[in-house]
Formats: C-alpha cells, sequence, structure tokens
C-alpha cells in the first residue's frame, strides 16, 4: 500500500476551495507517469486523509473522479486499485500517424491562407482595402448607447435571444435597408449574422448539396465567400467578369447558385450594369438558380444616384441579400444580416440556430438604437463626402504618378479602386518593394481562381487621407520606375 508522504502528495491551503482538484490532479499524474503501478492498493480514504489533514470527503471526491475516468477500480471489501493504463503514460504513447490526416476533410489538409487584418509597425501608407476609417466615427455616441443597452438587458434579466436575431433589430434593418437600398423586406425575412462572412455560410449549408450543387461566382471574385461555398462540397465554377460586370452568357446552365457583387464588383469596383442585371435575373429564373447579392459596401456611391439592390427588381423570390454594417461603421463590430426569400427564411433560421445560437444581444440593441436614432444614416453621409474625396486623389495621382505603369479601372462606388498593369509584371516584386518600403497594398491577381490575364493592384482609400493618399503613391512610382 502506497502512503502519500511516498508520492509527495502537497495541497493548497484547506480554505482555497482546491484540495479535491489538486489531489485528484497529483494522484492521476503519478498514475500516468508509472509511479503508481497497475495493480498498487491506494489507502482507505479514512487513512490518507488523516495522513494530509483533511476531511475524508475530500479523498472520497477525488477518487470517485479518478473511478470514473477509469484510473481505478474498486474492489468491495478490498480498497481501490490502480488499473492498467497501456499507452497513456508518457513513456508509452503512440509516435503521430501520418495517416490520421486522412479523418481531416480534403480542402482543409492544406488550409487556405487568408491575410492577415493586422498591418505591420512598419507600414506607413495603408492601401488595403475593406477597412474603414473609424477615425470618423461616433465613438462617443455608441458608447452611451450601449452603455443603456447593457443596463436595460441587466434590469430585465433577459435570456438567450432568437437565433434570427432581436426584433429590433430587424425592423432597424428593414428600415435602413429601404431607405438605403430601395429593399422591400419584413422583419421575418431578416436573419442577423456575425459579419457577411457568417452570412455566406449559412447560405452553403442551406443551399448547397455536397458534390452536386454548381456555384457560379466571379472571376476575380471575392474568396472568402468562395471558400464558403467550396466548404460545404459545391462544384465552384469561375466566370468572367467585364465593364458591365459578370458575363451572364458565360453562366453554366446547371449552375444553382449565383455569387455576385453588383454594386461594386469585388476587386475590380465596377457596378454591374441595368442591362446585365436584367439578364441575370432572367437566367436565374430560367434555370431555376438563385442568386446570392453581395452588397458589402453600396453605401459608398459618389455622383450619381445609387443603383438600386438587384433583390429590389427580384419578383420570383431567387435573391438572397447580404449586408453588413463592419464597412460603414467599423470593423470589429462583425454584425450582418441576409434577407430571405420567404421560402427559405426557416431553412436559414434554423441553420444559424445550430452555427452558433444567436449573436450578441447588447451589441444588437446598441446598433439597433443607432440605427433608429439616425445615427448610422448621419455618419454614411459624412463619410460619403470624405471618401469621395479620397476617390477622387487616388485616381488623380494614379495619372500624375504612373500614368505609363498603371491603368485604373473607373469607379464611383466603395472604399477601393483597382488598375491593372500595361504591360507584364513580377507582381510578387512589386509587392515585396512596395511592403519594404512601407506601403502595404494588394496585388489582384489572388482573387481569380483561373490564370489572371493581367496583373494590378487593389487600392484601399478608407484608411489612409489624401495627403498620405498623394505620398503614399508618389513612393510608389519611385520604387516601380
Amino acid at each position: 500500500m502506497v502512503l502519500a508522504l511516498e508520492l509527495d502528495i502537497r495541497l493548497p491551503d484547506k480554505n482555497t476551495g482546491q484540495l479535491v482538484s489538486q489531489l485528484h490532479r497529483q494522484l492521476r499524474t503519478a498514475i500516468v507517469s508509472g509511479r503508481l503501478r497497475a495493480g498498487t492498493q491506494l489507502p482507505p480514504t479514512r487513512k490518507l486523509a488523516l495522513e494530509l489533514g483533511i476531511s475524508r470527503n475530500s479523498v472520497v471526491a477525488a477518487y470517485d473522479l479518478l473511478l470514473s475516468e477509469g484510473y481505478l477500480s474498486g474492489k468491495v471489501g478490498s480498497g481501490s486499485f490502480v488499473n492498467e493504463m497501456r499507452g497513456l503514460r508518457s513513456g508509452q504513447r503512440r509516435r503521430p500517424d501520418s495517416d490520421f490526416t486522412s479523418l481531416i476533410a480534403p480542402l482543409w489538409r492544406r488550409p487556405p491562407t487568408i491575410p492577415s487584418a493586422s498591418v505591420p509597425k512598419t507600414i506607413s501608407y495603408d492601401f488595403r482595402f475593406g477597412h474603414p476609417d473609424v477615425a470618423h466615427f461616433p465613438h462617443h455616441i455608441w458608447q452611451r448607447l450601449s452603455g443603456r443597452a447593457m443596463r436595460q438587458a441587466l434590469r430585465r434579466g433577459e435570456e438567450a435571444g432568437p437565433p434570427e436575431g432581436l426584433q429590433v433589430l430587424r425592423e432597424a434593418i428593414v428600415q435602413h435597408a429601404s431607405f438605403s437600398r430601395a429593399i422591400s423586406c419584413q422583419p421575418e425575412n431578416v436573419v442577423v449574422t456575425n459579419g457577411a462572412q457568417q452570412g455566406f455560410s449559412l447560405l452553403a449549408q442551406v443551399l448547397v448539396q455536397s458534390g452536386k450543387t454548381v456555384v457560379a461566382i466571379e472571376d476575380p471574385g471575392y474568396r472568402p465567400a468562395r471558400l464558403a461555398f467550396a466548404t460545404a462540397g459545391a462544384r465552384i465554377m469561375p466566370v468572367p467578369v467585364d465593364a458591365e460586370g459578370i458575363v451572364v452568357s458565360k453562366l453554366p446552365r446547371d449552375a444553382g447558385v449565383i455569387y455576385v457583387t453588383p454594386t461594386h464588383q469585388s476587386p475590380l469596383g465596377v457596378t454591374m450594369s441595368a442591362r446585365r442585371r436584367t439578364e441575370l435575373l432572367a437566367f436565374a429564373e430560367t434555370h431555376s438558380a438563385v442568386i446570392v447579392e453581395d452588397d458589402y459596401d453600396s453605401e459608398f456611391r459618389y455622383g450619381d444616384r445609387p443603383h438600386d439592390a438587384l433583390q429590389t427588381f427580384d419578383e420570383s423570390g431567387v435573391v438572397f441579400y447580404v449586408g453588413t454594417f463592419t464597412k460603414s461603421m467599423f470593423p470589429s463590430l462583425r454584425l450582418g444580416f441576409v434577407v430571405s426569400p420567404p421560402w427559405a427564411s426557416d431553412a436559414l433560421i434554423a441553420a444559424k440556430r445550430v452555427a452558433d445560437g444567436q449573436c450578441a444581444a447588447i451589441l444588437q440593441a446598441t446598433l439597433a438604437d443607432f440605427i433608429l436614432e439616425g445615427h448610422l444614416a448621419r455618419h454614411v453621409r459624412k463619410m460619403r463626402s470624405v471618401y469621395s474625396t479620397r476617390n477622387d486623389t487616388v485616381l488623380k495621382s494614379l495619372i500624375e504618378h504612373l500614368p505609363d505603369l498603371l491603368e485604373p479601372i473607373p469607379t464611383s462606388a466603395g472604399i477601393h479602386c483597382a488598375a491593372f498593369f500595361r504591360t507584364p509584371v513580377d507582381i510578387n516584386d512589386v509587392i515585396n518593394r512596395a511592403t519594404n518600403a512601407g506601403i502595404a497594398i494588394e496585388d489582384l491577381d489572388r482573387f481569380w481562381v483561373a490564370p489572371p490575364p493581367r496583373s494590378g493592384l487593389a487600392f484601399g482609400f478608407s484608411a489612409i487621407d489624401e495627403s498620405r493618399i498623394k505620398d503614399g503613391i508618389a513612393l510608389l512610382a519611385k520604387i516601380l520606375t
């Protein structure tokens, strides 16, 4: 029989509440390491408690845990004995078996790389796109509304909210979408999501039959959305994009889902023409396909009146509209929404319930107040003017400093613009030289599925002011020419 002194068991003070967990852990370690061999009888609970100076109940509780985990076996009238721990002791662990990788889904055996959201400290000019200007955001208003939402939640003592989102936020989204994008929908057709990316993942779960469903995507296009459908087992079919948007005549006839960014194509920045929109809706209706409309930065359009959303003209119930507040407010908000045709709402809500139950209720309540009190509309109007000036500055600077090297792609919406190289270049060398000079910029090549016909650069202007835009592009011209 083994005594506690032989195992050097050391327990914390009695008032720490850790007696049972520490005794259990130290006995388990002794068994796994081999200090307590198979067949060894442990001291009776009363005797070990006396030796350790603790209550017998604490020892009984520790023994019971070890029994439930299979480390001990008890024999009536005989005591507790250590079981054989073959394969668990550190010296007997199996070596990693490379065949285990076959259990990982093929897509994830070599996980796709997604660019980091963080910016190295060495970067002076941030031209990454998709990162809104948070300096102009009314943080003091958001802080006030957030505090109020938290106090109200504590007073009510609410439990978890519905998976589709708080009713007050869904009503606010209906109001916002109707005003800003002419979308006609009802709160019961809105599902609040943790950013647009969760919206794509939920739609992939609901709409894709693994190995069967063909998903047509823009090429070049938004890679995270493509990955969401690919992980659900979709057959991905890239479709070219021209100056009018996705080329409808190139869509595969068996496409079940068509993913598009019609207002501000990602990454080229072109706006889908009215003619092309009509063709796309007609194709979906004729071929029994659905359209996933990603309207990621549609609030920001400069000059003329914004194009209405595809969903606005959808008379057949084939368009799923995906919106986000990340681009118009701040990145860490991570709230978006899906407007679903009525026939798919129940399935989408069920998928959301399985995915994570609900989005953070206090965050939802804060956003609802921010919309309903008019703060979002005012912020968007303000930033539309700011971004319009920056958009003009990028285009003018490219024409001034890089007219022979880059061909800007005209855009009148969103928070980034793009440009093609006029002659072939080593795009990796371009990006490395820019990074070494303190310029964070993204190449267009990584957005293509097929080999890109021309290399290019994307210039985000939401996280950099006018003066630094001019200086950054001037520096880029210096290092490239």
